[in-house]
């Protein structure tokens, strides 16, 4: 397979010369293939971070000239990321910490007697957020038709008539399959309800257009869009937002506060996004959020789309000469994807497996269930009351364990880290790890009083 001269070339990242030692010995590259957890950083957003930070300084709160140079940084990344998500005239952008705390804003904006639908293969950001509300959890459907189908029916069959959301995720963090969000989105406004897109893994893979989609809302993180850590955005109909008690009460989200004669005190809070921003924000995510969505802009989504897909092209490829490896599927193996694919190994545990491909070949991959666990355990043909905790695994290595293995890549990974990926799990499957390992605090890790160049036999599982 040949990849086009124009979409050859990954886009610089953070990271991409550091080098880890190897348990057998030597270093080598570093081959970082757990973008859906959290991509590398690009080296354009942390260049204009870096320029920036000299002149950082508070936000809506100061005269002086950093002051003022801050405020219009943080308030032209608002409308960066507007134009980046393709919003309507009227539609909010607010800064948050990540798409977990996004949709809980969101949840805590719902208006009252409002009832949630949700998928069971939703992360857990966006299936758990819900608590006060009225929630109907759908399951998990086999092709993108029937998930139309099943929301429409239970939309149909809801009654009361009154306020109703429902929740769904544009690509999933576990299998990486595209859903039918526009047509999603059609059958929630055909009977009423308004709908929210997670975004997480979708933004920064593909372009996502709020006024295309006809979604209310947008949720994604600054971490998965090549942005460091602590940032994310709710972005999308006011009203709800406009009507709500803040997200939290503070400076920042009042507009004036004054006491009464009885003692109390009174206060008029912000229509704007700033309602449900109180406190300092934080402007160095902002602007990184900015810096990535013009990034990607600038380097076209056509062109990061090719790439992605010719990767993922490779390891489809690559897995599927391995008969012992099982890719999880929803919707098929021919389902559209983002560069996310979770997989099982017959004869292996997990996590026995991820930690091999870490320490002897220098590769980072996912294990465990994603903080995606009734999904997971769907694809894995489990019982829905086993329990388990996000991303660690649930028995020591040799034991039945749920849990499967996640490797991600998108714009910054070279070919050799999928390469290499690959061969490495023709290779373990068929000679099986060179080292020993042990549980350790719910990992499973080289055993470092083992003797290399032994094969952890009874660790396989």
């Amino acid at each position: 397979m040949s990849v086009p001269t124009a979409v050859a070339t990954p886009l610089p990242v953070l990271g991409r010369d550091v080098t880890v030692p190897l348990v057998t010995g030597g270093e080598v590259t570093y081959a970082a293939l757990d973008y859906a957890a959290s991509a590398p950083a690009l080296q354009r957003v942390w260049d204009d971070v870096a320029a920036y930070a000299p002149y950082y300084g508070s936000v809506h709160r100061g005269a002086g000239y950093l002051s003022q140079l801050s405020t219009d940084l943080f308030e032209n990344a608002r409308r960066t990321v507007a134009e980046f998500l393709d919003c309507r005239d009227g539609d909010q952008v607010v800064f948050t910490r990540s798409t977990t705390d996004s949709l809980n804003l969101l949840a805590r904006a719902l208006p009252a007697g409002c009832r949630v639908f949700v998928f069971e293969t939703e992360h857990h950001a966006s299936l758990l957020p819900w608590r006060d509300a009225d929630v109907t959890y759908l399951d998990a459907p086999r092709t993108p038709a029937q998930a139309v189908e099943t929301l429409e029916r239970a939309l149909a069959a809801r009654e009361p008539y009154g306020p109703a959301l429902v929740c769904v995720t544009g690509a999933s963090n576990v299998t990486g399959e595209l859903w039918p969000v526009r047509e999603l989105a059609a059958a929630a406004h055909a009977h009423g309800a308004r709908i929210v897109l997670d975004a997480a893994q979708l933004a920064p893979h593909h372009p996502v257009s709020v006024s295309d989609l006809d979604v209310d809302w947008v949720a994604f993180s600054g971490h998965k869009l090549y942005a460091p850590f602590g940032s994310g955005v709710l972005a999308g109909r006011a009203d709800w937002l406009r009507e709500a008690e803040p997200y939290l009460a503070g400076g920042g989200a009042s507009r004036s506060v004054s006491r009464r004669a009885d003692g109390g005190v009174d206060v008029r809070w912000h229509d704007s996004a700033a309602r449900h921003e109180a406190g300092s924000p934080n402007v160095i995510g902002a602007y990184a959020i900015a810096s990535a969505c013009k990034a990607l802009t600038e380097a076209g989504f056509d062109t990061l789309v090719a790439r992605e897909e010719y990767l993922i092209g490779k390891v489809r490829e690559g897995l599927a000469e391995v008969p012992e490896v099982r890719v999880l599927s929803l919707f098929g193996d021919d389902a559209p994807r983002v560069g996310v694919l979770s997989f099982v190994v017959d004869g292996w545990n997990s996590s026995h497996f991820a930690a091999a491909l870490s320490a002897e070949y220098g590769i980072g991959v996912r294990d465990g269930l994603f903080c995606a666990h009734p999904l997971v355990r769907t694809l894995l043909g489990s019982d829905p009351g086993t329990q388990g905790e996000c991303g660690a695994p649930e028995a020591a290595p040799g034991e039945r364990s749920l849990n499967a293995i996640r490797v991600s890549f998108g714009a910054g990974t070279p070919d050799e880290h999928v390469e290499r990926f690959v061969a490495a799990v023709k290779e373990l499957v068929s000679d099986g790890a060179r080292w020993n390992y042990r549980t350790e605090d719910g990992r499973c890790v080289p055993d470092t009083s083992a003797a290399a160049g032994t094969t952890a036999g009874t660790a396989a599982g």
